[in-house]
């Protein structure tokens, strides 16, 4: 399968709630919210958990849909981040501090544009 990247360079390939509807996993679904109920301090449902990948057609995992790096990016008529003249941006920047493998996606996309 295609890697799908996400605005900010989360791998949505690797998101749990990409996981359990691309595979219409039930269980994963209600594990999922347990965990991210959890981790993130907020309730979350199995309901909740679906999603198509950030930047593909079809359900959003309820974040990714007011995501302002998605958000933008959409603005912009770009792919993820990495296409952006203003990459990478102060909020983006702030947001890799604590997920700096997402910058390292980004980057690496970058690059492969410019070869």
């Amino acid at each position: 399968m295609k890697k799908l990247i996400g605005a900010c360079g989360l791998v949505c390939n690797d998101c749990l709630a990409f996981k359990a509807t691309l595979t219409n996993n039930d269980q994963l679904r209600d594990t999922t919210a347990q965990f991210w109920s959890t981790i993130y301090g907020t309730p979350h449902t199995k309901d909740d958990i679906n999603c198509q990948g950030c930047m593909a057609e079809g359900a959003k995992y309820a974040h990714c849909n007011e995501c302002e790096y998605r958000l933008c990016a959409i603005e912009r008529g770009l792919n993820n981040c990495s296409e952006c003249k203003d990459y990478p941006c102060e909020k983006l920047s702030r947001f890799h501090e604590d997920l700096p493998m997402a910058r390292l996606v980004l980057d690496e996309e970058r690059e492969k544009r410019k070869a």
